[in-house]
């Protein structure tokens, strides 16, 4: 673009600006504070997690949770199967509970499903049998990537079919 600056005494020359080009960041997804989600490197299909923002990472339930040298071993129960797994080990991580407790957890990384974006998160993997739902996905998910809406669920989530 070139522009003229007629108002500087006596200066009659053009300047040469160049254009400045601003990659915008794409707008985020809009995520529910449910949504039904798979781990595919686990051969999990899909469960519901909670979105909770108030959370750092991402938990699992997990039984029998084992550390074998540099790999975790565990046992995902979904519907009514138990499902034998292996990863390996990314480190420990101290996780305070919402009623105060802390505790250490087996840190993993995987690829987790949600909507049409498969990406790579770090999970701690924990007994949440008295949770309601078997997953939590924590700020460090979402984080970039999706927009919460706290009034409504499933809004990436394939729909239920319905049986024939």
């Amino acid at each position: 673009m070139l522009r003229s600056f007629p108002s500087m005494a006596g200066w009659d020359r053009l300047v040469h600006m160049p254009r400045i080009r601003l990659k915008l960041p794409e707008t985020p997804d809009l995520i529910g504070w449910r949504e039904r989600v798979s781990l595919p490197e686990l051969g999990v299909g899909l469960i519901i997690a909670k979105v909770d923002t108030g959370a750092a990472t991402a938990a699992l339930h997990a039984t029998d949770i084992r550390i074998a040298g540099s790999h975790v071993e565990f046992i995902v129960p979904v519907k009514g199967r138990h499902l034998h797994c292996s990863l390996p080990l990314k480190g420990e991580k101290r996780v305070k509970s919402s009623s105060g407790h802390s505790q250490s957890r087996a840190l993993v990384e995987t690829a987790v499903k949600i909507g049409r974006l498969r990406f790579v998160i770090d999970m701690t993997l924990t007994d949440r049998s008295d949770m309601g739902v078997p997953m939590l996905l924590g700020r460090s998910s979402i984080a970039g990537r999706y927009v919460v809406d706290p009034g409504r669920s499933f809004i990436l989530s394939p729909k239920k079919r319905k049986p024939k």
